[in-house]
């Protein structure tokens, strides 16, 4: 006999188990209307996407002194994030059938122990061959995460503050990148390039204790639950590709992938450049990537924000408009600006992560619950899948053309993803049941 408490759907004028409205104004309505449940699984999802982050960028911060060790070119290092991408497609799908099947919490903690787990191997690797394979085999996790996680809050959030809600989740990616550029600047600083590589590693998995402990206290949504233990259609691959849902789940993978290209391309490429091309020191290199990281977190709480006053699809199109735009200018600075280069990191890091901030609530929105897992785990990793094809051009192109150069070839992205809009709805204001 089931336990599962009744599904407490949430109206208006409901109360939560704080006596709160979840429909309150003031600036943190939306937290206010998760209830206690909620705000354990945002803490959980928050502290959880944050790890992800500073995972990943364990790599790119690490990738000048992996290229010197292993004697790598430029094509060969950037190889790396396209293969993590790349199997992150295949852990997102995995997850999101999780999901659908066992529940988002349980799919969560599979998440979070396998990323840890193989990014504490990376620091161990002998040889490029050993690290691409261990780099490859952290996708599995590292493509779950957000997905699940996003879900998870997406499901107490309410309509009205959905967008802000998964904003403020996506902005625990910026608090990740902070953690692993302050890692990065300490380390590098006091230990040689030949083994402070591995140490940023290894020091991957230690957040991951404090996830798991704060996961244990968090619950899937009640109505979740009972839609999940109702369905006979749970966690289906071929659901999302029936006629009623497969022009949903090609023009999500489209917008998927431009954003997602866009965006890795610099996250991969920015450090490099700043090194290699503008010639900064591990410090000025972390002094720089101070204004993009601060940028970027203001632009997914902002973006936030937006998506929930202008819409999904406006929220995107703005932003990437603006990305586009600004990857132009940072990548075409002239020679001896690097004022202007370290002041141009603000509204480069705003824009290309405003634009994430509704992708979390947007593509929520675009599946019923019985397969809502599926299909933002499949759209969302197989667009970063294919996303990853740009950070490894950029590599080819890099030795041609220069870093800053082939940086250009990111702003293709985002006009991949206005395309996609095209043939996908609004959902602002959907309810999920």
């Amino acid at each position: 006999m089931s336990t599962t408490p009744p599904p407490q759907a949430l109206t208006p004028d409901a109360q939560s188990a704080t006596g709160e409205r979840p429909d309150d104004d003031g600036a943190l309505a939306w937290l206010r209307a998760l209830g206690p449940r909620g705000r354990r699984a945002f803490a959980g999802a928050f502290g959880g996407y944050a790890l992800d982050s500073y995972d990943y960028f364990t790599l790119p911060l690490s990738m000048v002194a992996l290229a010197a060790y292993f004697g790598l070119d430029s094509g060969q290092t950037g190889l790396f994030t396209t293969v993590t991408l790349v199997v992150s497609a295949i852990g997102g799908a995995l997850a999101g059938v999780m999901a659908d099947r066992i529940g988002r919490v349980k799919a969560l903690m599979i998440t979070v122990i396998t990323y840890a787990v193989f990014t504490v191997a990376c620091g161990f690797a002998p040889n490029y061959e050993t690290l691409l394979v261990f780099r490859a085999l952290q996708g599995l996790g590292f493509g779950g995460e957000w997905a699940v996680g996003a879900i998870l809050v997406a499901e107490y959030a309410s309509a009205k503050h959905r967008g802000r809600t998964l904003g403020a989740i996506q902005s625990s990616w910026a608090v990740g990148w902070a953690l692993a550029a302050i890692m990065y600047t300490l380390v590098f600083s006091f230990v040689g390039d030949d083994l402070a590589w591995r140490i940023m590693f290894w020091t991957g998995a230690l957040p991951a204790l404090l996830v798991i402990w704060m996961r244990r206290r968090v619950q899937d949504a009640p109505e979740a639950i009972a839609v999940r233990e109702r369905s006979t259609n749970k966690g289906s691959f071929a659901a999302i590709f029936k006629p009623g849902m497969l022009r949903t789940t090609f023009f999500a993978v489209l917008l998927s992938t431009g954003v997602q290209g866009g965006y890795y391309t610099l996250a991969t490429w920015v450090p490099t450049y700043l090194k290699t091309e503008r010639g900064l020191s591990v410090v000025g290199t972390g002094g720089y990537l101070t204004f993009l990281i601060s940028g970027a977190f203001l632009g997914y709480l902002t973006g936030g924000y937006l998506t929930d006053r202008l819409g999904r699809r406006r929220n995107i199109w703005l932003f990437a408009l603006l990305s586009a735009v600004c990857i132009l200018a940072y990548a075409n600075i002239p020679d001896g600006s690097n004022t202007l280069l370290l002041v141009l990191g603000f509204p480069l890091g705003f824009c290309m992560s405003a634009i994430f901030s509704g992708f979390g609530s947007f593509l929520s929105e675009l599946y019923p619950t019985a397969i809502r897992g599926t299909g933002q785990g499949f759209t969302y990793n197989t667009g970063r899948a294919v996303g990853a094809v740009f950070p490894t051009t950029v590599g080819f192109l890099a030795d041609s053309w220069g870093v800053g150069g082939a940086l250009v070839f990111g702003a293709i992205g985002y006009g991949l993803a206005a395309l996609a809009l095209l043939g996908l709805p609004e959902t602002r204001g959907k309810e999920l049941a």
